[in-house]
C-alpha cells in the first residue's frame, strides 16, 4: 500500500509541472502575438534615437500611418555625427549635415526627397570629387620645353602582313603663329619615298585624328623596320611647316593581333642642320655614381655613306670602352639593312668607377657589313675628358658628369679617321 500511495503521489507532482510548464508557454506565445499587433506611443516626440520620428511625413497621414506601424520591421539607423539633433524642425531647404564632414558637401536650393517603403528626407549629399577616376598622367604631365605630344596604336596581322597604324591624337603643339592647322605624315623607314597623310584639322592647338593606316610589311622585315611621324602646320599661304617628329623602332614592343599598343611619345625637333660629310650619329649617356655604371644609349644615325646602297646592305654600329687608350670592353647593335638612316635605341652599360673618368673614354664606330665581304668603316667618333677630346664631345662627357643619372643625349658628327 505505501508503495501504491508513493506512485500516485509522485503522477500527481508530475502532472502539476507540466500544467504549470504548459501555462507558461501560452503565455509566452499570447505575449509575443500581442507585440506584433501593438506599439508603443510615443512619450517624447523629439527624442531623436525613436525611428518614428524620422519617417513622418505631416503632408501625408497615409505614410504617416504607414511609417508608425513598420517602424520596428524597418528600422532606420542614425550615424553618429547626426545623433542630438531636432528633426521635427527641419524643413527640405535646411542642411542636415556637419560643415566638419569632409566627405559631405552642402549644396544649395532645395532637396529632393527618397522613398523606401516610408517617406524620408535626405539627410545628406555626396560629394562628386571623391569618386573621380584617376587622371591620365600623359594628358597633364608635361616637362618644360615640351612641343608637343602624340598619341598611336600599333598592331600586326600576322596572315595578311600588315601593319595597322592609328593616330589617335596630338597635344599642346607650339606653332609659330596663334592659329594651327595641324597634320601627320606618316613613314615606315627605310622607306622615304612614300607616307601616308591624315587630313588636315582646322584652328586647333590640340587635334583628334582618330584615323587609322595600313602598311604592307613582311613578319621577317617587320623588327627592321621604324616608324616615323612627321606632324606641321600649314599656314594661310599654304606652307607647311614642321612643328616636330617621332621616331619608334618596330622592334621596341611585342606585336600580336591580339595586343594593340597604344603609345604616346613627345615630339622631338628635327635637326635643320645639313649631315656631316660622313653622317651623323645620335646617342645618350649617363652615369651612376651609386652602381659605378657608365650607360650609352645607342639612337640613330643619318647620313651614311653606304659604300653600296642595297637591301643586303647592313650597318650597325659598335660601342668601345677604352681606358689608358687600352681596350676594356665592346658591344654591337642589331644590324639593320639598306638604310643610311638607321635607328636603333639600344642601351648599353659598361662598369667605371669614379676615379676612371678620368682617364676612360668611349668609342662609337658605324660600320658596313656585306655578306662575304670585309667590313667597312663609315664613321667614328670618341667621347672622353680632356685628355682625349674637345669641343662637343668633351661637353657631352663634362655634362653626363656634372648631372649623375640622367641621360643627356646629343648628336655628333662621324670622321673617317682611326
Amino acid at each position: 500500500r505505501t508503495e501504491q500511495a508513493v506512485a500516485v503521489a509522485g503522477g500527481v507532482i508530475g502532472g502539476i509541472l507540466l500544467f504549470v510548464l504548459l501555462g507558461i508557454t501560452a503565455y509566452l506565445l499570447w505575449k509575443k502575438f500581442c507585440r506584433l499587433f501593438s506599439y508603443e506611443k510615443l512619450i517624447n516626440p523629439v527624442k531623436t534615437t525613436n525611428a518614428n520620428a524620422i519617417f513622418q511625413d505631416q503632408a501625408n497621414p497615409e505614410i504617416q500611418q504607414k511609417s508608425t506601424s513598420r517602424s520596428r520591421s524597418v528600422p532606420f539607423i542614425i550615424p553618429p555625427t547626426l545623433q542630438g539633433r531636432d528633426w521635427m524642425h527641419l524643413t527640405n531647404e535646411e542642411q542636415v549635415q556637419d560643415d566638419s564632414d569632409p566627405s559631405m558637401t552642402p549644396q544649395p536650393g532645395p532637396r529632393s526627397s527618397f522613398h523606401s517603403l516610408a517617406g524620408a528626407y535626405v539627410v545628406g549629399t555626396i560629394n562628386p570629387d571623391l569618386y573621380k577616376f584617376p587622371e591620365d598622367k600623359s594628358e597633364t604631365d608635361f616637362p618644360d620645353g615640351n612641343i608637343g605630344r602624340l598619341w598611336f596604336s600599333i598592331e600586326y596581322e600576322q596572315e595578311s602582313e600588315r601593319l595597322l597604324v592609328s593616330l589617335i591624337k596630338v597635344r599642346k603643339l607650339q606653332p609659330p603663329a596663334d592659329a594651327c592647322s595641324p597634320f601627320v605624315k606618316i613613314y615606315l623607314l627605310p622607306d622615304e619615298r612614300s607616307y601616308l597623310q591624315s587630313k588636315t584639322k582646322r584652328k586647333t592647338l590640340n587635334p583628334q585624328f582618330d584615323e587609322n593606316f595600313v602598311f604592307q610589311v613582311s613578319s621577317k622585315m617587320l623588327l627592321q623596320r621604324t616608324l616615323k611621324f612627321l606632324v606641321y602646320h600649314v599656314d594661310k599661304q599654304k606652307k607647311h611647316h614642321l612643328l616636330g617628329q617621332v621616331i619608334f623602332p618596330l622592334k621596341s614592343e611585342v606585336l600580336t593581333e591580339d595586343n594593340k599598343l597604344v603609345i604616346w611619345r613627345d615630339l622631338e625637333k628635327e635637326s635643320l642642320e645639313p649631315p656631316s660629310e660622313y653622317g651623323d650619329i645620335q646617342f645618350s649617356l649617363s652615369y651612376n655614381d651609386y652602381l659605378g655604371r657608365l650607360t650609352v644609349v645607342v639612337l640613330r644615325a643619318r647620313g651614311l655613306k653606304l659604300q653600296e646602297e642595297s637591301p643586303a646592305v647592313g650597318v650597325y654600329v659598335k660601342v668601345s670602352l677604352m681606358n689608358h687608350n687600352k681596350f676594356i670592353k665592346s658591344k654591337k647593335t642589331a644590324v639593320l639593312l639598306g638604310t643610311p638612316n638607321p635607328v636603333y635605341n639600344e642601351t648599353f652599360s659598361f662598369k667605371a668607377d669614379q676615379t676612371e673618368l678620368d682617364t676612360a673614354s668611349l668609342s662609337l664606330s658605324v660600320l658596313q657589313s656585306n655578306k662575304g665581304e670585309k667590313t667597312l668603316l663609315l664613321g667614328r667618333v670618341v667621347v672622353g675628358p680632356f685628355m682625349y677630346t674637345r669641343g662637343k664631345e668633351l661637353e657631352h662627357w663634362n655634362e653626363m658628369i656634372s648631372k649623375p643619372k640622367e641621360l643627356v643625349k646629343r648628336w655628333h658628327a662621324l670622321c673617317h679617321s682611326m
